[in-house]
């Protein structure tokens, strides 16, 4: 993992330490240490990347040395996924929360404000274009940009990297899917943004595409089970998760007796 030292660390009653889960480095802050670490990337000159580890992409890693790379690349790693969570408490760690990436997107947007210039890539044609227009109304911030996700890659990817890079946005969000954190990593130094975000589906929150599910399944930290349970399109989900919780389970197995 990147060095934080040239960010200030947010005040935090929880450890410095960062928590291993797996091979990977987990901050234990809270969502609003997350919030208020962005606000200060922001105004860094050396880009930096956010990942927002959920088990999925602990799996998905497993399979793919170009993700694992991005992954170990993080400038900064948060908890989104509750999984992350149960498998810290296994490892007898502690994290204080989950930092879901839709919150913690909405938070930089809302204190960022009118000083934040942001692009928006990704999703459908039309949805980066929503999600920004009501950014913009919604908190005040400077699109500096925005691209659907639906272009040719690898043709078109110079392009987008040099639209990007010349509107000198603060903040890129990228809801590109399963490629955003490769990407993300493989073109920081051009894109050369401050702050990188793989967002996934947020863009399509944001641009009011799909709802959040209702508080009670955040609350009893089952959001991504409602969400399974009703879309069969996410059925595919399912045996990642339980990989992952095999991959917890083997982390914890003591070795064979020689």
């Amino acid at each position: 993992m990147a060095e934080r030292s040239d960010i200030d660390v947010p005040d935090t009653d929880t450890p410095d330490t960062d928590v291993e889960v797996l091979g990977y480095e987990v901050a234990p802050w809270t969502l609003e240490q997350a919030t208020t670490w962005c606000l200060a990337a922001v105004r860094t000159p050396e880009p930096k990347l956010l990942v927002t580890l959920n088990p999925e992409i602990i799996v998905q890693a497993q399979t793919s040395l170009a993700l694992e790379e991005a992954l170990q690349a993080a400038d900064l790693t948060v908890a989104d996924g509750i999984g992350v969570l149960w498998a810290a408490r296994r490892f007898g760690h502690s994290l204080p929360e989950r930092v879901p990436g839709v919150e913690l997107v909405t938070n930089v947007l809302e204190r960022g404000g009118a000083d934040l210039r942001v692009y928006f890539l990704g999703a459908r044609p039309g949805v980066a274009a929503r999600a920004a227009e009501l950014a913009e109304r919604r908190y005040g911030i400077t699109v500096a940009g925005v691209q659907h996700g639906y272009f040719r890659r690898p043709d078109e990817t110079p392009d987008v990297v040099a639209r990007i890079a010349a509107a000198q946005p603060h903040l890129l969000l990228a809801g590109l899917g399963e490629g955003q954190e490769r990407f993300l990593h493989q073109h920081r130094h051009d894109l050369g943004v401050p702050l990188l975000i793989g967002v996934g589906g947020a863009l399509d929150v944001i641009a009011g595409q799909v709802k959040r599910t209702p508080g009670w399944t955040r609350r009893l930290r089952i959001e991504w089970m409602y969400r399974v349970g009703l879309d069969p399109k996410r059925w595919h989900r399912v045996p990642r998760l339980v990989r992952f919780v095999g991959l917890v389970r083997e982390a914890r197995r003591p070795p064979r007796e020689r």
